[in-house]
């Protein structure tokens, strides 16, 4: 008897992001058919290799009934996909609307499961793609089908955008003195194998699940220590002030009050903000502090071996929408 977890159809929306290709292998990897919707005119992907692509618009109830899920049966719904810029209308669109109609049109197909990728940092609620991502977790846990709902850490691609102006001489920049905050970064592919083993992990299901790498929790002060260290380099470390931020988030909003377009430019700051003064740990609710110990780890792949693999050329990245500096 072959100890290969059972197969799933399994249909995936979100997979044309860096975690959603990931999932997409992964997936295949398992043992499970995969159906991929993606954007028309997207162009072949070497990771969606093994799977069905079918073309077809996720905010778009009709499309999705019509070309992606084409009345056939599923066995399950996983979703990569978020908002580009976590801009206010973008987000609710994405972030909840799109999941809204994906899971109405799963549940039409039969689906019983849904593993949804979210973000560790709806703990603590203040920007609108968090409100966004809770109110379509409630709907999801509230809609009668068995859930999943993943909250990882940083992702590795978040926190290499200064390797080049490293390597260029500047310095490395962090706000306050960099020893403030901490995360446990996780990989594409480590965060893709968790994803995939929901579908068939009993103790996975109906709950929530925050996730991070292997290893200690890491500052940005650490980053910056150990990538000026790969570089062989003696470390230069900025402090950016985080009044700074205030003072950026306070004309912006100023201006959002008779400039519509300066609205989405200041939540963009918040959302800066946020990631520079939070921590991307489990937070105990009871004492409002973080805490590495309780954010469970998985994987191998660690982010200072990331950051070896970009100095030597063997890895790159595609930030798009997660660059700070």
């Amino acid at each position: 008897m072959s100890d290969r977890p059972a197969s799933q159809r399994v249909f995936l929306i979100g997979g044309t992001g860096t975690i959603g290709r990931a999932a997409a292998r992964a997936l295949v990897q398992a043992g499970h058919e995969v159906v991929c919707l993606v954007r028309p005119g997207t162009a072949p992907l070497p990771e969606f290799a093994g799977a069905t692509v079918r073309f077809g618009q996720v905010t778009d109830p009709a499309s999705l009934a019509r070309d992606g899920f084409c009345g056939e049966r599923f066995d399950a719904l996983v979703s990569c996909l978020t908002s580009r810029t976590g801009a206010p209308k973008d987000a609710w669109a994405i972030e909840h609307d799109a999941h809204v109609a994906a899971l109405d049109a799963a549940k039409a197909a039969g689906v019983r499961h849904m593993v949804l990728l979210s973000a560790i940092c709806v703990q603590k609620p203040l920007l609108v793609f968090q409100h966004a991502k809770l109110a379509f977790e409630k709907k999801l846990m509230e809609s009668g089908i068995d859930y999943s709902i993943v909250r990882a850490t940083a992702f590795f691609k978040s926190l290499s955008g200064q390797i080049e102006r490293v390597k260029q001489g500047k310095s490395f920049l962090v706000f306050g003195d960099g020893t403030k905050t901490a995360c446990k970064p996780i990989s594409d592919d480590d965060l893709a194998r968790f994803i995939a083993g929901c579908l068939n992990a009993p103790d996975r299901r109906n709950r929530i699940l925050p996730i991070g790498g292997p290893g200690e929790a890491i500052t940005p002060r650490q980053q910056a220590e150990h990538l000026f260290a790969l570089l062989g380099q003696k470390p230069r470390i900025s402090g950016v002030p985080v009044a700074l931020l205030d003072t950026i988030i306070f004309v912006l909003s100023a201006l959002g009050r008779v400039v519509p377009a300066m609205r989405d430019k200041a939540e963009l700051a918040r959302i800066g903000r946020y990631y520079a003064t939070e921590s991307m740990l489990v937070l105990d609710p009871a004492t409002g502090q973080y805490s590495a110990d309780d954010t469970p780890s998985t994987g191998s792949q660690t982010l200072f071996d990331f950051y070896a693999r970009l100095i030597a050329g063997k890895a790159s990245i595609d930030r798009g929408e997660h660059a700070v500096f």
